[in-house]
């Protein structure tokens, strides 16, 4: 009995350690593929990141060779660091650094030592290199800036991070990536796709040739090229027009949302995150909290848009069906509402006014009674305010407004939900007057300047505007554009509801708010805007120096142009908005400047002064110095 458990043991055990021999030499790939990648060096080599031009063919950004030096951890001997920290240019302690890190992400993959040799750094590094093993020089293609302006949506590419790695098998460490603008949004299409070669190493870990003859080698994909919707004039001037002023410039075409210019200021020479100085010119451009340079205005900043809203608020009225457009409101000099006799105040101008000239000369009077009159209308002001919510979110407002860019802002459009939080409802009831400030586009609305820009092509186009983008063709592909960008968004107005407020906004430039920045041959329509800026400072809210806002599309039949101009602290529509954007229109129509007495006054002026006034720790003067800041008041009582 004991000989045949004893057979049955040994028996048995042969069978499983049989089975188990099986299992990993046929069956378990996992040694083999462990083996293999042991065996097998791959060299990338990187194709040629696609160019980018302007809507004209201009080239904006093209490539530039650099030269990376590279270390495999596990394939370096023992060598002379003095002597290669020398050739490098750098100490001892950084080269140990550098190291370890690279043995911490993969003894076996390559790592970055020193990143974007120049040319002549590489000339001569490369016979040097030799002489150590587990070092070599990788070649890559760099950004070459052929402009010095647009870095807001151009973007900029910088090596990829660990989670880029995990998040995506094929990126390896060194490889660059679009981080934001267009580089960002089109990545995969503008790197291309890298070429790989298989080399077959001995047990020696030396090369032997190629591995299966090169038969599974792959040549490098060079990226695609893009055009831009961007006029590359257009922008260059709309950033010289802002220098020493912040704020943002976005020009549409309204026939087909294409992006004519992104301006953001102050903006930077993208040539600046290129190079071996990169991060250190990013640090100091994020570390700048006070004109923030790296935050693109023109997407991302979320303004009162002030009178300019008086459109919306003007066709959603005659939508609504509460006014007329011959029907007329007194002003004397503001509009008084509630119990207290609470004014809501206007400039001196003709009384009592209709629509057109109630547009042409912005009055905050006719505007107030309209607004009431569309949340009025309804039994309760939540089913008015919602109506009146719903009619401005058909124009894309108080949400993203989904270009092709990978930043945004959705501003905000306050609904019923809001107010009735903000007021307690039901323990305390509000009424329409409780937001009145929204008849002249203060209070909670907010909109970026790109989705105030689209309202104008939308007025423009009298009630439909396609989402505005920035791309307008892709080398090779047919129907480059996707289907979103080629579909026309119709609003909830109706198309001869959209007559008189074009009427009103040509008046603006021929006998009201805007008649100071005309240009000769061309009808423009307009509107200016006033919008109260305030700030803390010392933890107190304290009111700045005005923005200057203004919109306007030309001509007014066949639209080519629609723009917006948010100037931070900027006085009033008309002072700095107004010319810039009548600049801008004469710019892009005729191709010249005939109004060079507008284009010398904002090339002369500053508004730097204004900016530094809430940093300087001492009182200041807002507006054009009528009122004074709260700040003073304390000390002049003092």
């Amino acid at each position: 009995m004991r000989k045949i458990l004893l057979f049955s043991i040994v028996l048995i055990s042969g069978i499983l350690l049989t089975g188990r021999l099986f299992y990993l030499q046929i069956l378990d790939t996992s040694y083999a593929s462990l083996s293999v990648n042991n065996a097998i060096k791959r060299i990338y080599d990187y194709p040629q990141r696609g160019h980018i031009y302007d809507r004209n063919g201009s080239l904006l950004v093209s490539n530039q060779p650099s030269y990376d030096v590279m270390v495999i951890p596990r394939e370096v001997k023992p060598f002379d660091t003095t002597e290669f920290c020398g050739l490098l240019k750098m100490t001892k302690e950084a080269l140990v650094k550098r190291l370890d890190k690279a043995r911490v992400y993969s003894p076996r993959l390559p790592s970055i030592v020193i990143p974007q040799l120049t040319k002549s750094e590489y000339a001569y590094l490369q016979e040097k290199m030799r002489k150590y093993e587990g070092f070599y020089i990788q070649k890559r293609s760099l950004r070459d800036y052929q402009v010095d302006y647009g870095a807001n949506f151009l973007g900029y590419i910088a090596e990829v991070n660990r989670a880029d790695i995990e998040d995506n098998p094929y990126y390896q460490s060194g490889d660059l990536k679009g981080r934001t603008g267009v580089e960002r949004q089109y990545e995969e299409i503008l790197r291309g796709v890298k070429g790989v070669k298989y080399i077959q190493k001995d047990r020696f870990n030396r090369d032997i040739g190629a591995y299966k003859n090169g038969s599974l080698d792959t040549i490098p994909k060079p990226g695609k090229d893009l055009t831009l919707t961007i006029d590359a004039e257009l922008q260059k001037y709309g950033e010289e027009l802002m220098v020493n002023k912040r704020g943002g410039i976005v020009a549409i075409e309204p026939s087909t949302g294409e992006i004519l210019a992104l301006v953001s200021a102050p903006n930077f020479d993208p040539a600046l995150l290129v190079g071996r100085e990169r991060s250190r010119n990013f640090t100091n451009l994020y570390y700048d909290s006070i004109a923030k340079p790296l935050f693109d205005r023109g997407l991302q900043a979320q303004y009162p848009p002030g009178s300019p809203f008086k459109t919306l608020n003007a066709l959603i009225a005659l939508q609504e069906d509460v006014v007329d457009p011959q029907e007329s409101f007194a002003c004397h000099m503001g509009y008084y509402y509630g119990s207290r006799g609470r004014k809501l105040g206007c400039h001196s101008h003709p009384s009592p006014l209709s629509m057109v000239p109630g547009i042409a000369n912005s009055c905050n009077a006719y505007f107030a009674n309209v607004y009431r009159r569309v949340i009025e209308k309804y039994d309760t002001p939540q089913e008015g305010m919602d109506v009146w919510h719903n009619h401005l979110a058909s124009f894309g407002l108080g949400q993203y407004m989904g270009t092709d860019l990978p930043t945004g802002r959705p501003g905000y459009i306050p609904d019923s939900d809001y107010y009735n939080r903000a007021y307690e409802y039901p323990k305390y009831k509000w009424f329409s007057t409780a937001t009145i400030s929204n008849s002249i586009g203060q209070g909670e609305v907010s909109l970026t300047p790109i989705q105030l820009a689209n309202v104008t092509a939308t007025i423009a186009n009298r009630g439909w505007f396609y989402t505005p983008h920035i791309v307008k063709d892709i080398e090779g592909e047919h129907d480059a554009i996707p289907e979103k960008y080629r579909t026309k968004n119709y609003t909830t107005i109706d198309a001869k509801n959209y007559e008189p407020v074009v009427e009103g906004m040509s008046g603006a430039y021929n006998y009201g708010t805007a008649a100071g920045v005309q240009i000769p041959g061309i009808e423009i329509c307009g509107k200016t805007g006033t919008a109260e800026n305030y700030t803390k400072i010392d933890g107190k809210r304290q009111q700045l120096t005005d923005h200057s806002i203004f919109v306007a599309f030309a001509p007014k039949d066949n639209p080519k142009i629609a723009i917006a101009v948010f100037v931070e602290n900027g006085y009033w529509g008309g002072r700095y908005g107004g010319k810039i954007a009548s600049l801008m229109i004469e710019k892009h129509i005729k191709g010249e400047i005939t109004r060079t007495d507008l284009e010398d006054w904002i090339l002369t002026h500053s508004l730097e002064e204004e900016y530094a006034k809430p940093l300087s720790g001492k009182p200041f003067p807002i507006n054009d110095g009528k009122k004074i800041s709260g700040k003073i008041e304390e000390k002049l009582k003092s």
